[in-house]
């Protein structure tokens, strides 16, 4: 398990992007459950984020690509609108207790 952050840091909302050897990662913390995914828009290969930890548009309810705008529901990575409409984040497993939020296997 790789150690991610606080619970504090990720609150109701907001997103953050890590990076564990070398891998972009995405967090999004909605009604109290957290997601975590690959940083990497399906139709280009690159990262979503357009600032350090800014991966959702502005009313804070679907993860947005900086680069073309492709929007992506926060529960399941689906792209919902965009060139890729139809693929999906690659979905990764995480917990969450007393220390944090962990990356697992």
């Amino acid at each position: 398990m790789d150690f991610l952050c606080s619970s504090s840091v990720l609150v109701e909302g907001n997103s953050r992007v890590f990076d564990i050897d070398g891998v972009s990662l995405l967090a999004v913390r909605r009604n109290g459950k957290v997601y975590l995914y690959r940083n990497r828009c399906p139709h280009r290969g690159i990262a979503l984020n357009w600032e350090a930890h800014t991966v959702l548009d502005p009313s804070a309810s679907l993860i947005q690509c900086a680069h073309h705008g492709a929007l992506f529901l926060i529960e399941s990575g689906e792209c919902v609108a965009g060139p890729c409409e139809g693929e999906a984040l690659q979905a990764l497993n995480c917990e969450e207790d007393a220390m944090g939020i962990w990356l697992t296997a």
